[in-house]
């Protein structure tokens, strides 16, 4: 049941509130934020909303850049790292017009509400469930400098295996050995179990946390399934929670790709199915690995417009540093069961048909969510509606290490864009299947792809210190 200005004072009185904060989301997929005096909230709030500049968010609208941000109650939580009593909400962006308002059409929440409206109106399914893993490093020092003499960046884990000389303790994981550690090597146990709690009081039920695969502070955060839209918004605040929870203890967290040479990257696999009326659209007890037909065409149209959704699932320079082979990530266009070599793995561990579904691995957290989550949809619907076999498109099943094939082997495969550069260019050709329905606005597309042009062109302007390296003394 949708929450009411009613029920928006209660929590105000009920906790002391003395600000309420309104969360917006820019076009990087980072909060932004107004906040106003509690005193002053009302249910001309939730009517009128707050202004504010589109044009500074990083969306190019056609339309006059003010716009007004409308709260919405349902996303209502107290800030647990204010020190002032205050209420947080997020809410979707709206041009002002008259005699009433509407939606910003390259809002990213607008987006991910109109790409399950066109899920609907297909009628081949009414709820898409995802479940995000959020892997993260905590670092407990982290530095960078980018001057015209100095190009550097540094971070330290104190647990890490370069310490071991100094350390005084012996608490050290040894390089890629910190999968499921236990104390006293796992050092950030509490601070993670601090973060899960918090989510949990935030309305984001959790799975479960652990240590992952790399010894210099790499972990992971599990939440349960959740309806895609609800999931972006839950997305958002659980990088808040886990960015200020790290800063609480003394740590900073990143979700960056690849912050260090030789260790394992950090992505956000989503794990999807698809609902209609609430029975299972992806299982069949006789299709391969259990899935359905429409599961095995929705995988399809993930891998016929892989290489321009990784523009979007996959926004960073950085990104492209994580899938390269060796470290679990995945490199090659297919699907198989339980192989991490593939972009698409189906869990044999989902057995019961309300569970059986496969994760996409290649998405990382630097991603705007609703963008990403919206354009996985988009993808496996448009699979769908043209029954798209990934079998007989020659896509797998892939059921070997991908890694281990011989040369010849592997270069019959397809392989994922080796850059961004690469991956906007697909987009650029490739992107029909994401204006479906006016679900994302070419506008949008256009200055996202200009806006990530211009940051490949300044990263491959900046001398790398690698360079010197291979090059100095030539």
């Amino acid at each position: 049941m949708s929450r009411t200005v009613q029920d928006i004072m209660r929590i105000i009185e009920e906790n002391g509130i003395q600000m309420v904060d309104f969360k917006m989301v820019d076009i990087n997929g980072q909060y932004r934020h107004v906040t106003i005096p509690a005193n002053h909230f009302s249910e001309d709030t939730l009517r009128d909303g707050v202004g504010f500049d589109a044009s500074n968010y990083g969306y190019a609208v056609v339309e006059k850049s003010d716009m007004v941000f409308i709260p919405d109650p349902d996303t209502a939580v107290v800030d647990p790292f204010c020190s002032i009593p205050t209420l947080s909400m997020t809410g979707n962006a709206m041009i002002i017009d008259s005699p009433e308002n509407r939606p910003l059409a390259q809002y990213p929440r607008n987006i991910v509400l109109a790409a399950e409206q066109y899920m609907k109106n297909t009628g081949i399914a009414d709820t898409m469930l995802i479940l995000p893993e959020f892997e993260f490093y905590l670092f407990d020092q982290v530095g960078w400098d980018v001057q015209p003499n100095c190009v550097a960046a540094s971070v330290d884990a104190n647990q890490s295996y370069w310490n071991s000389a100094g350390e005084g303790r012996g608490v050290i994981v040894p390089k890629q050995k910190a999968y499921h550690v236990a104390k006293p090597l796992d050092t950030s146990y509490e601070c993670r179990s601090e973060m899960c709690l918090l989510m949990e009081n935030a309305g984001i039920p959790i799975k479960y946390h652990h240590p992952e695969v790399a010894a210099s502070g790499q972990f992971e955060i599990e939440p349960k399934l959740g309806q895609m839209s609800k999931m972006a918004d839950a997305t958002m605040m659980i990088k808040y929670i886990i960015h200020n929870t790290a800063i609480k203890h003394g740590k900073s967290a990143t979700f960056m790709p690849k912050p260090i040479y030789g260790e394992a990257g950090s992505g956000m696999h989503v794990h999807m199915l698809l609902l209609k009326d609430g029975e299972p659209v992806f299982s069949d007890d006789n299709g391969y690995s259990h899935l359905s037909k429409t599961a095995h065409y929705f995988m399809g149209g993930l891998l016929k417009h892989i290489a321009s959704l990784c523009a979007l699932t996959n926004p960073s320079t950085n990104s492209f540093k994580r899938l390269v082979p060796g470290f679990e990530a995945p490199v090659t266009i297919g699907y198989a069961t339980s192989n991490r070599s593939a972009v698409i793995r189906i869990p044999a561990y989902a057995k019961t048909p309300n569970l059986r579904r496969f994760e996409l691995r290649n998405p990382d957290a630097t991603c705007n969510p609703y963008f990403c989550y919206a354009a996985i949809l988009m993808a496996g619907l448009d699979g769908v509606k043209n029954q798209i076999d990934p079998h007989e498109n020659g896509w797998g099943p892939y059921d070997m290490n991908l890694y281990n094939l011989p040369d010849e082997e592997k270069a019959k495969l397809k392989g994922l864009p080796t850059s961004l550069e690469a991956a906007l260019d697909a987009l650029e050709a490739d992107h029909d299947y994401l204006t479906a329905g006016g679900v994302f606005p070419e506008a949008l597309l256009e200055n996202f792809i200009k806006t990530k042009r211009a940051e490949c062109r300044r990263m491959a302007s900046i001398p790398h210190p690698a360079e010197f390296e291979s090059y100095y003394n030539l």
